[in-house]
């Protein structure tokens, strides 16, 4: 599974090119592929960044991207009063990291009947994600993704322990690894993230050499020119090698 996309929408036409990019890599590859981007950044650094169109606009241009390129899409919900709508149009629902432990946003989301897909915060062990697919299945959820994205490691910066993969796992559920989240430097830039966008693949590489059940990665044509996130995302004429070495890597003992 790959699930891709620019960070945050940021107008209609930029997010289909990007979603039409994306649908041609993946048609290619043996690979499920759900198309992500964010309505609303509702994390951002400083007040005064880019947050995205908000939930009205940004999920109808979700769904024209659905409808019309014909790809499923995902994108993160912040409230739980905005699971009901976002799942109208999107086929996974997602849970931001530092949200993962929100009960009342977990059980809005597993309340809709579809897969959700959590973040495991950077804050949190792998064992701890247990309670969060226990909260998910007791409210209803059939179909939950756990996601690793990185743990704090002091100020500003992440690392990954990659036992977070088969431990997470061992409870069932697929588990995605975030490769853009995971190389963000966190207030970085003091008033926006960071990120080393050089040490995606190799950490791609690594999760899928582990047996990871999927990749999630951001991606934009000119990342350093996009308002959110642009340290740590993939540019988009790189996918596709990428994409085909992970491919590569699973083939070779699958």
């Amino acid at each position: 599974m790959v699930i891709a996309g620019p960070c945050v929408i940021e107008s209609a036409d930029l997010t289909m090119h990007i979603a039409e990019h994306l649908r041609e890599i993946c048609e290619g590859l043996p690979v499920q592929f759900i198309f992500k981007a964010s309505f609303d950044k509702a994390n951002r650094t400083s007040i005064h960044s880019y947050r995205g169109p908000g939930l009205d606009d940004g999920l109808a241009i979700l769904e024209r991207v659905r409808d019309v390129v014909g790809i499923s899409v995902t994108t993160d919900i912040h409230l739980p009063e905005q699971a009901l709508p976002t799942s109208q149009v999107c086929d996974l629902l997602q849970i931001p990291a530092f949200l993962a432990r929100q009960t009342d946003l977990l059980v809005a989301a597993a309340r809709t009947g579809k897969p959700v897909n959590v973040k495991k915060g950077q804050f949190m062990a792998p064992s701890d994600m247990e309670n969060v697919v226990s909260k998910l299945t007791e409210s209803g959820c059939n179909d939950v993704l756990l996601c690793e994205r990185g743990t704090f490691f002091g100020y500003g910066r992440l690392v990954n322990d990659m036992r977070s993969i088969p431990e997470m796992q061992n409870f069932g559920v697929p588990v995605i690894f975030d490769a853009t989240h995971s190389v963000q430097e966190p207030g970085g830039r003091g008033d926006t993230t960071g990120g080393q966008r050089e040490m995606v693949p190799p950490l791609a590489r690594a999760a899928v050499a582990i047996g990871v059940d999927g990749v999630f990665l951001e991606t934009h044509p000119q990342p350093d020119e996009s308002p959110s996130d642009g340290a740590n995302m993939v540019p988009l004429t790189e996918v596709q090698t990428l994409l085909g070495q992970l491919c590569a890597i699973r083939d070779s003992f699958t």
